[in-house]
């Protein structure tokens, strides 16, 4: 079944009106969602921990960052947008106690509530506004006076009026400007956490480093490999976002077009599809969660590790030069 697609003409907006809201973070998402609240009319006050590195840029944007208890304690609407595996000893430990009675906990990902590392007090609203794209994004959609789309949840509805308020909120951000879909905890965290590994952030990297490697390897130069395995990969993105997948092969050559005829099948296997239904099952049975949550208590090796295996390829070599021949013109 498909879910209509929810605007601001579908929103109550006094469900949020005059309700204090806190920002707790002010990373990628943080701030774009303080900014963009602030600019609709809503009373939004940024929680941070002592000595935050994040605290100079809200105060710049002219925000008065309290403690996070402090900000939580005023608030109607709690929305905690600090990273996922910080979450659950943040709430559990500091900030459940503080939360008014009859409040509302928000998030921009559900995972800490779909693995039940969070279990919020009875008396609470708990909301799921993600908007699809970075903060960075929502920010710059919203001040051309347009918005990113974003999903809603609602996973606990004490007050009967949980729906509402994640509308409103979500409209608050610019998203009714562009499309509200409501869905569950359950489906953007599995879909997101499955996207994230077998998809995009995951295979896509490792394509374009697998490119480069098969080209450089067989005498081609760094910089010609570059350009055909990385920089096209916007273009693509780009074309497809626009016109759909069958509206970008309409868009190139019909060399390009026939290559990716040929080449279809070849990388993407039947072994590789089976991956993907084990990503996504170890995403399901909550294995990859686990993973995050040691890793995380452990002081992250293995994302350290990861991100010096990345910074290490030798494409990142040949980016450097060609930003730097950019930054040039």
């Amino acid at each position: 079944m498909t879910n209509p697609i929810l605007t601001d003409a579908d929103i109550d907006t006094s469900a949020i009106r005059g309700k204090p809201v806190a920002i707790i973070g002010y990373g990628n998402q943080g701030r774009a969602q303080a900014l963009n609240l602030r600019d609709s009319g809503v009373d939004v006050t940024v929680g941070l921990r002592s000595g935050s590195a994040s605290e100079a840029a809200a105060r710049t944007d002219g925000f008065e960052p309290l403690p996070m208890t402090e900000a939580a304690a005023r608030a109607d609407i709690v929305i905690l947008l600090v990273p996922d595996e910080v979450q659950p000893e943040l709430w559990n430990e500091t900030l459940s106690g503080a939360a008014r009675k009859g409040a509302t906990i928000g998030f921009a990902h559900g995972l800490a509530i779909h693995y039940g590392l969070i279990e919020p007090r009875a008396d609470l609203d708990v909301i799921l506004v993600a908007p699809k794209g970075p903060g960075k994004a929502l920010r710059a959609d919203y001040e051309r006076g347009s918005g990113l789309i974003s999903l809603v949840a609602v996973a606990q509805d004490a007050s009967g009026t949980a729906r509402a308020t994640a509308l409103a909120y979500a409209g608050a951000l610019g998203c009714g400007r562009a499309g509200i879909l409501e869905t569950s905890f359950q489906q953007e965290t599995e879909a997101d956490l499955f996207n994230e590994q077998g998809v995009l952030w995951g295979v896509i990297p490792e394509l374009i480093e697998a490119g480069f490697d098969t080209l450089v390897d067989a005498g081609f130069a760094p910089e010609i490999a570059y350009f055909e395995c990385l920089t096209e990969v916007k273009l693509l993105a780009d074309l497809i976002y626009e016109r759909g997948i069958a509206g970008m092969r309409g868009a190139i050559s019909n060399t390009a077009e026939f290559g990716a005829a040929e080449g279809s099948g070849r990388i993407v296997t039947a072994e590789a599809r089976a991956e993907m239904k084990r990503i996504l099952a170890e995403v399901q049975d909550g294995s990859f969660v686990r993973r995050l949550m040691a890793d995380a208590r452990a002081g992250y090796p293995a994302l350290r590790a990861s991100r010096a295996r990345a910074a290490a390829h030798p494409v990142e070599a040949v980016a450097a030069r060609m930003r730097a021949l950019k930054s040039k013109r």
